[in-house]
């Protein structure tokens, strides 16, 4: 019986020993993710100022191919109206002096 109950002591002892070789390990991977997150983390945090400066650039780009574009019409549009204005201005005159003369009668 003292031999048995030896073994199962032994048994017990070497259950305890793995349980805590395993709770040690257990802990340590928990902080190798912890660090790798927090690693992670960082270099995105450092990305995320290089992506912003990246999308930033575009839009303004964009903000700026934008208002030429506006601009450039506008200037069509202006042009194209003081043709018009041009075309137009001797029917205006007619009229004008037409209905001048006719409001003299």
């Amino acid at each position: 019986m003292e031999q048995t109950l030896k073994r199962l002591l032994d048994a017990e002892m070497r259950a305890e020993e793995t349980a805590r070789k395993a709770e040690e390990e257990a802990d340590r991977l928990t902080q190798e993710a912890l660090l790798e997150a927090r690693a992670r983390e960082d270099r995105f945090n450092a990305q995320l100022s290089e992506l912003y400066g990246g999308f930033k650039e575009k839009a303004e780009a964009r903000a700026a191919q934008t208002v030429a574009e506006l601009r450039k019409r506008y200037a069509e549009r202006h042009a194209q109206m003081r043709r018009q204005a041009g075309e137009r201005e001797d029917e205006a005159l007619e009229a004008a002096f037409k209905t001048f003369t006719t409001a003299r009668d």
